[in-house]
């Protein structure tokens, strides 16, 4: 469940469930949150499992689990996934809090048993820290001024992507963690203790630049926008090989444009063959028209709404040229 769940209420946002956590869905009038967080900067609550992992084997141990190089230094991440026979079951981005003696997990919702469950280790133990934290991301062509306008460290914002510093925003302590641009935008989240949170997020929207307040439908619209794959429409139980040259039945992730916006799972046809599904959809609110991602095993020339087959295009990724390119926009051309 969110740990300000009041805050947002008192903003007008509506809820719903992912992966077991209530999020923020929206806070009403989403073309135009949309529109703000990409052009300026915006504020939303993530509904990360986090686990940490402490004992004199956690780096070796968790660099065994994620397919992605896990940092020995303090200060620096990384972000990978978890397979199991080959398919992803989490993705998860790995903090290393040397100063600490531990590494930080975040992973989707409802995720965090797969990494308990994965790691094997005699000198490396996880713990469950979800309620003990708030991670709060923050997005948009001026996120970068945004947080340097409320952040007192000395030394500005941290980067390259998955780095992070510590500072304080007014008497709050807070991590602040470079993103990897998955809005096409400039990106960073902070991290901080649940009493502090109500606090934290007040100063993020409201102090130094304001930044607009966005849900999970924002959130979802955004990165589509941009290219970047989500772990509960595009990842879970596929293999790696769909974000490249394909998985084993030559499916890969593309973009379309259609004429009409179709569900989720809609199949999409080329001459009249099934070829692949549609995984997540929207009406641009930058572009005006709608786009997708579908999964499939060749460029299709429609997708089926309730009424029959509509036409369809592939788009090459990202939809929308934003700020900067997203580090998990595939390179699927």
């Amino acid at each position: 469940m969110s740990v300000i769940e009041a805050v947002h209420e008192d903003h007008g946002a509506t809820f719903r469930e992912v992966g077991g956590r209530r999020v923020v869905d929206d806070y009403g009038r989403h073309e135009r949150t949309h529109r703000a967080v990409r052009n300026v900067a915006g504020v939303i609550e993530m509904g990360y499992d986090v686990r940490e992992v402490t004992g004199p084997g956690r780096v070796s141990a968790v660099d065994a689990m994620v397919s992605a190089a896990v940092p020995d230094e303090d200060g620096a991440g990384c972000y990978g996934f978890i397979l199991e026979s080959g398919r992803i079951v989490a993705e998860a981005t790995v903090y290393n809090a040397a100063a600490g003696d531990r590494l930080l997990v975040f992973l989707p919702p409802g995720r965090g048993s797969v990494l308990d469950d994965a790691l094997d280790s005699e000198n490396a133990e996880s713990t469950d820290v979800t309620a003990d934290l708030a991670v709060f991301g923050v997005h948009g062509a001026s996120a970068t001024e945004k947080i340097a306008s409320v952040l007192s460290t000395g030394g500005g914002a941290p980067e390259p992507a998955h780095a992070f510093m510590r500072g304080s925003m007014g008497d709050e302590g807070v991590t602040v963690i470079a993103s990897d641009a998955p809005t096409g935008e400039e990106g960073y989240e902070v991290v901080c203790g649940v009493d502090d949170a109500p606090r934290v997020f007040d100063t993020l929207v409201n102090r130094g630049l304001n930044a607009t307040p966005f849900g999970y439908r924002t959130w979802e619209s955004l990165t589509l926008e941009a290219g970047t794959p989500l772990f509960d429409s595009e990842l879970d139980g596929h293999e790696r090989g769909v974000l490249a040259d394909g998985d084993t039945n030559g499916q890969r992730l593309l973009g379309l444009t259609c004429e009409a916006v179709p569900e989720p799972g809609a199949a999409v046809q080329k001459a009249g063959e099934e070829m692949g599904f549609v995984t997540r959809t929207a009406v641009s609110p930058t572009l005006g028209k709608p786009i997708a991602f579908a999964l499939a095993d060749g460029e299709p020339d429609a997708v089926l709404i309730e009424e029959g087959p509509v036409p369809a295009s592939h788009a090459e990724l990202p939809f929308v040229e934003g700020g900067q390119r997203s580090e998990r926009c595939p390179d699927t051309q």
